[in-house]
């Protein structure tokens, strides 16, 4: 039984492996899009598109969001 599961990661069948990368791949994006927009150039351009200051936009409806999942 373990000699297969051992030749079954050796051939790479392993989702651990996979999901570990795919979650890896999903912060560095994360991480990597939270660095661009601390850019207070990047962050002006946005505010000229219309998109203006997101975090102040959005927190009441996460805290509305909160409030109604609490209840």
């Amino acid at each position: 039984m373990a000699t297969a599961l051992i030749e079954a990661n050796r051939a790479g069948l392993s989702n651990d492996k996979d999901t570990l990368y795919l979650l890896g791949g999903v912060a560095l994006m994360v991480f990597g899009a939270g660095l661009i927009l601390s850019n207070p150039m990047i962050r002006r351009y946005m505010s000229q598109l219309g998109v203006g200051n997101l975090a102040q936009t959005v927190i009441p409806d996460v805290e509305r969001y909160f409030k109604l999942r609490s209840m």
